[in-house]
């Protein structure tokens, strides 16, 4: 189903499947294309899941309608002609398109009270991800930036932070929402797309092992000679990331979800989100601190209706599936999942079926490592216009999913003898939802 866009934005303008995804940058673009997406091999994944926590983000780019997922309203002028079904939870109820999570219910929560007081697509996503206030001319590191330096495990073979999504296709204008800001390249974003393994990561017939060998030691000659008089970070985070693919470039086939099972993979479905979650569930299994999944086009200016079936159709089986499938691996209490979006969408309905920008009162998912389960935590009023019970806003969410990974997010990271705080200071965690 094809959608057509109606809000006029870059983003939609160029390309519906060029929405701020998020993009690999600086050691993270050299790392992809010298294969150093490669990762350590099993029994070395299996150390790591006792080692270290994770964070698992479903990023629903668009603004996924919470009146048809969340925070159902039915039988209410705003409400649409979705039923609100009962979930694992006894008193949860959630939209009827998700029957499958419905049943995984008892391992999430519902935050139903946001407010981010914003309607704008890029600007949505920047808050979301980086727990501020979009501002002229400050740059604050995305939540896997944050994420990858603060649960990096010692001596770790992979990239920390990597984002699985499709191919964007057109021009670039994404770039920008993956960044490390401070923190440095070594932390910015990998992508992965379309749930394949990343091209460029088998040594080419032609190069034997030992020519390979004898090449690097020459290049790390003329390294050495360079950092002597020429030493910086950004110099750094390229050897990082030269000598993470010269580690890894043995090891391919962790990313390929051709090595699971017919049956794991007619559970997760035949989309490309199902490969997506697949592909995520491997990352997870194998300690990748941050791993964020996309999911794109919810923003149903037309036929919301009709656009929620499909799309929530095609997330529904596969989320919860990775969600069960974490938790009987036993990886569920050490990865923490996020459903997200940039915001919600109206609960009036427009002239052309659909519901426009909304960031006033609509929701958020967590579960899994730090967090309570089962839980709901604030309200919105009878139709869903306002929220009456525990406002919060990206900042909140932001500090609860930090510190329900362990992270002590009202610290500081010292770059360089300098201090930023890892999360923005006038915040907090939200205190109820943490386990």
């Amino acid at each position: 189903m094809k959608q057509h866009y109606a809000c006029g934005s870059l983003e939609h303008v160029v390309n519906r499947r060029m929405f701020v995804n998020g993009l690999w940058s600086g050691a993270g673009c050299l790392a992809m294309s010298l294969g150093g997406l490669l990762t350590g091999n099993n029994a070395y994944g299996q150390q790591l899941r006792a080692s270290h926590k994770r964070i698992l983000n479903i990023f629903l780019h668009g603004g996924v309608s919470q009146l048809e997922s969340w925070d159902p309203k039915p039988n209410t002028d705003t409400g649409g002609p979705f039923r609100a079904i009962p979930t694992s939870v006894p008193g949860i109820h959630i939209s009827e398109l998700l029957p499958f999570t419905a049943q995984q219910m008892h391992r999430l929560s519902i935050i139903r009270s946001l407010d981010t007081k914003n309607s704008d697509h890029a600007r949505g996503v920047v808050e979301m991800t980086t727990g501020r206030k979009q501002a002229p001319g400050t740059e604050y590191p995305h939540l896997g930036a944050v994420a990858a330096k603060s649960l990096l495990p010692e001596n770790f073979p992979l990239p920390a932070h990597i984002l699985v999504r499709s191919s964007p296709g057109g021009r670039n204008v994404e770039s920008e929402f993956h960044k490390a800001a401070y923190l440095g390249p070594k932390f910015a974003s990998v992508a992965m797309y379309d749930g394949n393994p990343p091209p460029f990561t088998q040594r080419p017939d032609t190069l034997t092992p030992e020519a390979d060998l004898r090449r690097n030691a020459m290049r790390a000659k003329f390294d050495a000679r360079f950092a002597g008089r020429r030493r910086t970070a950004e110099t750094d985070a390229y050897h990082f990331s030269y000598d993470q693919a010269r580690e890894l470039l043995e090891q391919r086939q962790v990313f390929d979800i051709a090595r699971e099972s017919n049956k794991d993979r007619e559970r997760y479905g035949t989309s490309e989100f199902g490969k997506h979650c697949l592909l995520a569930r491997r990352l997870i299994e194998h300690g990748v601190p941050y791993v964020q999944v996309n999911h794109a086009d919810y923003d149903t200016h037309h036929e919301n209706f009709d656009f929620h079936i499909e799309q929530l159709g095609e997330f529904d089986q596969p989320f919860a599936m990775l969600v069960h499938d974490l938790a009987e691996r036993g990886l569920l209490g050490e990865t923490l999942i996020c459903v997200m979006s940039e915001f919600g969408r109206t609960p009036t309905i427009n002239k052309t079926y659909g519901r426009d920008h909304w960031g006033t009162a609509w929701s958020v998912v967590l579960g899994g490592a730090g967090i309570q389960s089962g839980a709901v935590i604030g309200k919105t009023n009878a139709n869903g216009t306002a929220v009456v019970d525990r406002e919060v806003d990206h900042g909140h969410v932001f500090h609860t999913i930090l510190q329900a990974a362990g992270v002590n997010s009202t610290s500081d990271f010292d770059i360089a003898g300098r201090k930023f705080p890892i999360a923005d200071p006038a915040k907090s965690a939200i205190k109820e939802l943490l386990a």
